[in-house]
């Protein structure tokens, strides 16, 4: 089953489970927010401990992928390709897995932000049962969790560059054949001549 909706299934479940629980007792209010941090906490040191990991093992195998323009435009930019670099990123296994680790703990940080906003100021409690199981189901999903904590190999889905998954086909994301570095190499040659 595809991983979105995997997430739509269990967020679904989750919320059926949610209804059942009395928020309105402040002990079993105390214990969802203890388990919330809980996963929250292991979430962020499972994040902290794949860039440990990815650091100690210190791959630099070079790593060359073009960036079809629709995808530069809805991912983040990424600093290892320069804006005249028509969409050839070149960088190595090392940092290329730091910086998809970042990516996943800025996504931790925000969705903690937005969980305190909406538990401190607003008062919904059903939220933290609900994104301390999704939290845990992201990790889970999580592709340098797969390899640097599970031991998975990088090959199939965990190939770097990782493809974005898509729930209504098929993944989308960075091109890794020859032919799509060529070109992208060819539109750097012509923009540093001019």
């Amino acid at each position: 089953m595809n991983s979105g909706v995997q997430n739509i299934v269990i967020s679904l479940g989750a919320m059926q489970i949610a209804r059942r629980i009395p928020f309105d007792d402040p002990v079993v209010l105390n214990y969802v927010r203890l388990g919330y941090i809980t996963s929250q906490v292991i979430i962020l040191g499972a994040y902290f401990f794949v860039s440990y990991k990815v650091k100690q093992k210190n791959d630099q195998t070079v790593l060359k992928y073009a960036i079809s323009p629709v995808y530069s435009l809805i991912s983040p930019s990424n600093p290892a390709q320069s804006s005249d670099s028509g969409g050839l990123v070149t960088t190595t296994v090392r940092d290329y897995d730091l910086s998809e680790t970042s990516k996943l703990l800025r996504a931790a940080y925000f969705g903690i932000a937005m969980m305190g906003f909406f538990h401190i100021y607003m008062n919904y409690t059903q939220p933290l049962f609900i994104q301390a199981l999704m939290g845990l189901k992201n990790l889970y999903d999580a592709k340098p969790v797969a390899i640097h904590i599970f031991g998975k190999k990088a090959e199939g889905d965990l190939k770097r560059p990782f493809k974005a998954a898509s729930m209504f086909g098929p993944a989308g994301g960075p091109q890794t054949d020859a032919a799509s570095i060529a070109e992208a190499e060819k539109k750097v040659g012509s923009k540093k001549e001019e």
